[in-house]
């Protein structure tokens, strides 16, 4: 190997050298950086869960001052006065709605008698006039078709019996 090889060579290993280095260093610094990455988005998170249960808090305390004032028995009370006045509020709309004097005038046997008799009134008209149509002329069969039917399925029926036993 000649000088200016050998002296190339050795250039070359020390510029591999440093890429060495520098690979290690920027390997480094980018786990660096993804601590800190990871350390600000848990510092953020931090701060949000603290904002968020502060403002629980003040919702709590607020719920409580509006509840201090109020007592579940007195609730009850309440719920019960406007259910009485409610029943009230209904007996007067029904009374109201009742016509005086009027509701025990009339016996309702005699008034349910009277409008069955005005049913068959109107009934018997309306059968004065229909017309009904005339008798056949001709002779029936002695046996209508439907009762043959019937006698033709019993006979079946007893076959079907008979076989089966």
């Amino acid at each position: 190997m000649t000088r200016s090889s050998l002296l190339l060579v050795m250039a070359a290993l020390q510029a591999l050298k440093r890429k060495k280095r520098y690979e290690k260093q920027l390997s480094q610094i980018d786990g660096t950086l993804s601590t800190i990455e990871f350390q600000r988005e848990a510092l953020e998170n931090s701060h949000t869960n603290t904002e968020v249960l502060k403002n629980m808090g003040y919702a709590a305390q607020a719920m409580k001052k509006v509840h201090a004032n109020i007592d579940v028995n007195k609730i009850d009370d309440l719920m019960q006065d406007i259910t009485e006045q409610q029943d009230i509020a209904q007996e007067i709309s029904e009374a109201i709605s009742n016509r005086a004097g009027f509701a025990d005038e009339f016996d309702e046997d005699e008034l349910l008698a009277e409008l069955e008799e005005l049913e068959q009134e109107e009934l018997n008209k309306r059968m004065a006039d229909v017309r009904l149509p005339s008798a056949p002329s001709s002779s029936l069969p002695a046996r209508p078709a439907s009762t043959r039917k019937r006698a033709e399925d019993e006979d079946d029926m007893k076959q079907l019996a008979a076989w089966a036993s």
